[in-house]
């Protein structure tokens, strides 16, 4: 059976996408279904639930950050095995960056790319019969996008339903679920998103709460009938995003650092590399036999102090950099510095093997597409090679360091915003997540 696809859109983050797109996977899961979740953007939380809600690896599917090659054969890998693949939008349907078309890193690109229909999210709250003239908005805005079904989402009442439903249905559009108002199905969230997948003490009942919701409100085989066909003509030769950065990868995982993006451990094991996982939180130290460290994002600030104190942990790193790469990316680059100050404004000490101090208590949000140049070789690549990422972090540098810089840095659109990160030895970080090669 070939797959088929749809995309869980809404006008805004915070709508209810998630709980629905979570839900459906599970529910169709539990069904004996061969699904797939993937997520628009480059969000890195999502893709965790939708990897448990399905026993599947999530997938991101970036139209900025990722090449036409790149992309195509990342959605064929999730549609080659699935009998259908749900793929969720970030913030609202048509949000991305203006420029190159095709390549604003929305999912109306998606949709647009795959001919993949729309179910819209819509929360309703305060609202009835108006709610249809945003549906008619969204199904008049693009021609190319096409706004397959509506559901209504934190209803107050039947009555509300009925109002709401009934002037949405009169334009020809189906509502395909009704969801009244629940708090206890909401996903906590935290100053990076969601609370992750892996933290949850039972994680499983609530996806299978939100799998029942999702029987019970919504209507699933009209769901699955609106789903169009999903086949992709990715390459499968394509290069990974990245090239594995050593044969044998020491990767910083636990609680602390956790924001290694799927197509990038997929890709680098596909490649032949090896990823030898350790806890900086357990005070454990990168292999001897690996060929370099890694260090992901995460969130070091809400572990300073147990990093701090985990002398096993800074004086095998310290042994490890002697000779090897060890790369930091935003968690992993706060992690690299001298000191880091939590959320009360105690200075932790870090592990010293580059120059900067950053801050969790003086909190600036830092969020956007970034372009990178690395002005040195790296484990991304020589000097010169170009990255295309984000960054999203409150953190902030109280102390730049006398490090030399990383890398020149630009935004989505191309404009320059100067030199970042450090370099010392074969040390090297910044708040930059990389995920592709540009």
């Amino acid at each position: 059976m070939s797959a088929r696809g749809i995309i869980i859109g809404a006008p805004r983050s915070g709508s209810g996408k998630t709980s629905v797109t979570i839900g459906l996977l599970r529910a169709l899961t539990r069904r004996g279904l061969n699904v797939r979740g993937a997520k628009s953007g480059p969000d890195y939380i999502d893709p965790g639930f939708h990897a448990a809600a399905t026993g599947k690896p999530g997938v991101n599917l970036d139209s900025w950050a990722m090449g036409p090659d790149l992309l195509n054969t990342l959605a064929a890998s999730v549609a080659t095995d699935a009998d259908y693949v749900i793929a969720e939008s970030a913030m609202g349907l048509f949000d991305g960056i203006p420029g190159e078309a095709g390549r604003s890193g929305s999912a109306a690109d998606l949709a647009r790319l795959y001919r993949l229909p729309v179910i819209l999210v819509l929360d309703v709250s305060g609202q009835s019969q108006t709610a249809a003239a945003i549906a008619k908005g969204f199904a008049c805005y693009d021609s190319d996008v096409k706004i397959a079904g509506v559901i209504l989402n934190r209803l107050g009442s039947e009555r509300h339903k009925r109002l709401t439903g009934d002037a949405i249905e009169a334009l020809g559009i189906p509502v395909v679920g009704a969801m009244l108002r629940d708090p206890t199905l909401t996903l906590p969230e935290r100053h990076l998103g969601l609370v992750q997948a892996g933290e949850y003490e039972d994680l499983m009942g609530h996806l299978d709460r939100l799998a029942d919701m999702a029987e019970s409100a919504l209507d699933i085989e009209r769901i699955l009938e609106l789903a169009g066909p999903f086949a992709p003509q990715g390459n499968p030769k394509t290069p990974a995003a990245l090239p594995p950065p050593g044969q044998r990868i020491a990767l910083a995982q636990d609680a602390a650092f956790t924001f290694l993006y799927p197509h990038l451990e997929a890709g680098w094991r596909a490649a032949g590399a090896e990823l030898i996982p350790f806890s900086p939180l357990a005070d454990e130290g990168p292999a001897d036999d690996c060929d370099v460290c890694w260090l992901p994002g995460g969130y070091p600030e809400l572990h300073a102090g147990k990093l701090a104190a985990a002398d096993n942990f800074r004086a095998a790193m310290h042994d490890f950099a002697k000779t090897k790469p060890v790369h930091g990316e935003c968690g992993g680059f706060m992690a690299l510095g001298e000191g880091l100050e939590d959320a009360d404004g105690t200075r932790h000490q870090m592990l010293g093997l580059l120059g900067h101090s950053t801050s969790y208590a003086q909190r600036k949000m830092n969020l956007g597409y970034r372009r990178a140049i690395f002005l040195h070789d790296t484990p991304f690549g020589p000097k010169g090679t170009e990255i295309r990422g984000h960054e999203f972090h409150y953190a902030r540098l109280i102390d730049a360091g006398t490090d030399a810089p990383l890398a020149d840095l630009a935004d989505g659109q191309g404009n320059a915003l100067g030199q970042f990160g450090g370099k010392r030895g074969h040390v090297s970080g910044a708040f930059f997540h990389a995920i592709a090669q540009a």
